[in-house]
């Protein structure tokens, strides 16, 4: 078997920009689908760059409306339990827009899988600020900088009585590959967060590369094996 046979080949070469975070998003969930053999498998997006990512996978997927992933997803759910769904969008989408059908999805811990590529920003209309932007960064509707604090997902889904989260990095990819494996395999709804700042902003915002970018991640995160709250630099699951 090959993680390949997930990859939808005629519409490659992808839209999303050299070095994206979301190239490595994509082969990893690719690589986790093959070695589960989850053939089964339904994908469903929103709108965003992330949100291209279901036209890319050789399996059944929605594109589907913005900030509406999730309910499609549990829909698909109701309708065949048998498949593993999961949702494969961004910060914008699923934490702006959707944000609503994320909370209750979550609080009635419907059988999903949700990755969100948490890039910073609102990447595919320009750059401006979305809801995980950091306090005081620089983007196109905040030139001096962002004065509102992030929205917290893992804040957020922790306040339900039973719940699955893990944070992840882009240059931690076997940790990557953990996260989404540990997901897919837990019985309820399972939320999966990538740290990837969106390349192109970031360089507009600090002046520097992908590779600065990639250093400054591995510098900034440590893996956390206990299994409670992380704390802001660290990447790890927690579970009850």
């Amino acid at each position: 078997m090959s993680s390949q046979r997930f990859v939808r080949k005629e519409m490659l070469p992808s839209k999303w920009c050299p070095g994206c975070g979301l190239h490595i998003l994509f082969a990893a969930t690719h690589n986790v689908l093959d070695k589960l053999n989850k053939t089964n498998t339904v994908v469903v997006s929103g709108i965003g760059c992330t949100g291209r990512g279901a036209a890319y996978f050789n399996l059944d997927s929605v594109h589907g409306l913005h900030g509406r992933a999730i309910p499609l997803a549990v829909g698909i759910k109701a309708g065949n339990p048998k498949l593993n769904v999961m949702v494969f969008s961004g910060d914008g989408d699923l934490l702006g827009i959707g944000l609503n059908h994320l909370i209750h999805a979550a609080r009635r811990n419907d059988d999903i899988t949700v990755i969100c590529n948490n890039n910073n920003v609102l990447a595919m209309t320009g750059g401006q600020a979305s809801p995980t932007t950091e306090k005081g960064s620089i983007t196109k509707n905040t030139p001096y900088g962002n004065t509102i604090a992030p929205i917290d997902a893992q804040k957020l889904l922790l306040t339900n009585e039973k719940y699955f989260y893990a944070r992840t990095s882009t240059p931690f990819q076997n940790h990557l590959k953990e996260c989404i494996t540990a997901a897919i395999k837990h019985k309820g709804f399972s939320f999966v967060e990538l740290r990837s700042p969106c390349l192109i902003n970031y360089a507009r915002q600090t002046g520097k590369n992908a590779g600065d970018m990639m250093i400054e991640l591995k510098q900034r995160y440590k893996i956390s094996n206990k299994n409670r709250k992380l704390k802001d630099n660290e990447l790890g699951i927690v579970t009850r």
